[in-house]
């Protein structure tokens, strides 16, 4: 990007919802369950949060967390958070009680928004005997029937506004600069607890406007944002994205094929990103030939291997117009390639393009030297949209971020002689299932809770339908009873559910290489 245009970019998500509030006025920003809120309205809306926030005195770099399915409420709480210059904590829905609360503990949220119920789950019970000291207030979204006492319900939250006059909030509002920070999403990374990773608003504003640019996004474009809010692909390139090209924004909470496709046929979709899981159990769907799909535009897909056959599937039987690939992680604000949409089906779906604007790729070897074209090494990032750090763990930035400015994403691949970057292995020994990145780390801290288990070594391994999912592999401790399905059991109460091995192998010990870890190549041997 020129800097010229570089210039032109709002310095801030506050700007951007301002600029976006005159320049798309009288187009619909958010729409949910057939209700509109025009591009007009949404500063006063997230303005109303911003002086509530003040008004509970939160200032300017205080983190302020949210717990909720995507719906407008996410949206305007988060455009609130960042007029007033805090700083946005989304958690993962699917996390339990003692993972969310460690979340809230180490970030120093002092207020959460938070759904007190969704697809069965209290989120008010599960957090209640982990609540840290330093979470001072909550606010209940949505449908409440909550006793008051859990916390504010919405209106109520708003009406404390009253003590903080919109000028300050406009005045707070004005004074967030590119180089503050805007959220922290949370990361395992390759281990241990997951890690906030800090990223400032002029950065993913200047991705996330090249990525406007390549995917052709357009004023008057109906986005269905099925992608959760909490994950860089659901906030960053999902409905902020739509702010910056005057997109309507229409929040799906989970995804159902078939509801998807009612609403595409009745509410016109005509942009539907989200992981190749999405587009197959479209594709396989009984209801395919049946539904009307003609205003389907745009697709953006990724995370895992794409066969090339699904990308003409997408076009052909789908009717996408636009079907691209890219790649980025959290610690570069989930975009550091993508591919053109006019690349051939076979490099959308055996690359992930080539490095946007302003960013680098190196292909490095394990003494951190750059290898030409064609060789296979570690994937290295470099350029503007590089976290600031993880939050308050210099060791781990230092480990992650090299001296000369190189992210090390622990991703092995190679590019080709015009720059498309191929992915050829996982994050060290991640897996993913259902489109949700699983760090066999975190998941075996979480294991080894349970008393009866002496050690636990956690793979991916092949799934018909979900691609990858766990495999615990654990040695009992000495006299203890435990089957498969009383672990899983456990472990289904004790951690989110896309964490929870599907599987489990009882061993009376690991194998171990040279050094005495674990050998998981060779655990993974017995699944191939």
């Amino acid at each position: 990007m020129t800097s010229s245009l570089q210039q032109s970019l709002p310095r801030s998500i506050p700007q951007l919802l301002f600029n976006a509030s005159v320049q798309h006025a009288g187009r619909t920003a958010i729409e949910e369950h057939g209700q509109c809120i025009d591009y007009s309205e949404l500063p006063r809306l997230a303005l109303g949060v911003t002086r509530s926030l003040m008004a509970q005195g939160i200032g300017k770099g205080d983190r302020v967390a949210i717990w909720a399915p995507n719906g407008r409420d996410w949206i305007i709480a988060a455009l609130g958070i960042h007029c007033a210059g805090a700083v946005m904590v989304p958690i993962n829905t699917r996390m339990k009680g003692p993972e969310a609360a460690d979340i809230l503990l180490r970030s120093g949220s002092r207020l959460l928004f938070v759904q007190p119920s969704f697809l069965g789950t209290d989120y008010l019970a599960l957090l209640a005997p982990y609540r840290p000291a330093s979470l001072k207030c909550l606010v209940l979204l949505g449908e409440t029937t909550a006793a008051s006492s859990a916390g504010l319900d919405w209106d109520g939250f708003v009406a404390i506004g009253a003590a903080t006059s919109e000028s300050a909030a406009l005045l707070r509002a004005a004074s967030v600069n590119s180089d503050d920070l805007s959220d922290l999403l949370f990361t395992s990374g390759t281990t241990g607890k997951p890690k906030g990773v800090m990223s400032a608003h002029g950065q993913t504003i200047r991705a996330y406007s090249e990525y406007v640019s390549v995917i052709g996004l357009q004023a008057g474009d109906r986005y269905l944002v099925i992608n959760p809010f909490f994950h860089a692909f659901g906030y960053k390139a999902g409905w902020l994205t739509c702010l910056l090209a005057g997109a309507t924004i229409l929040p799906h909470p989970v995804f159902d094929a078939e509801a998807v496709f009612q609403r595409i046929a009745a509410e016109r979709i005509t942009v539907l990103p989200g992981p190749p899981t999405l587009y197959l159990s479209m594709l396989a769907h009984p209801k395919l030939a049946e539904t009307d799909l003609s205003s389907l535009r745009i697709a953006v897909t990724g995370a895992a291997t794409v066969p090339p056959i699904l990308i003409e599937r997408m076009r052909s039987e789908l009717g996408f117009a636009v079907v691209t690939t890219a790649y980025g992680l959290t610690e570069c604000g989930g975009l550091a390639t993508i591919c053109d949409p006019a690349d051939s089906a076979t490099i959308i779906a055996s690359t992930s393009g080539r490095a946007i604007p302003g960013t680098e790729v190196s292909i490095r070897d394990p003494q951190n030297r750059a290898l030409p074209a064609g060789s296979t090494g570690e994937i290295c990032l470099r350029g503007f949209h590089v976290m600031q750090g993880y939050f308050e763990d210099p060791q781990a930035t230092a480990e992650t971020i090299d001296s000369e400015g190189w992210l090390h994403t622990g991703d092995i691949g190679q590019q080709d002689a015009a720059g498309n970057l191929r992915i050829t292995d996982r994050l060290k020994d991640m897996f993913i299932v259902g489109g949700f990145n699983c760090y066999p780390a975190e998941i075996e801290a979480g294991l080894m809770e349970h008393p009866g288990i002496a050690q636990v070594a956690v793979i991916g391994i092949p799934d018909a339908r979900m691609g990858e999912v766990g495999c615990a592999c654990v040695v009992l401790r000495h006299g203890v009873q435990l089957d498969e399905a009383g672990l899983i059991q456990w472990a289904r109460e004790h951690m989110a559910n896309y964490k929870v091995p599907r599987v489990v192998r009882f061993h009376d010990a690991l194998p171990v290489n040279a050094s005495n870890k674990v050998a998981k190549n060779e655990l993974r041997a017995g699944f191939m």
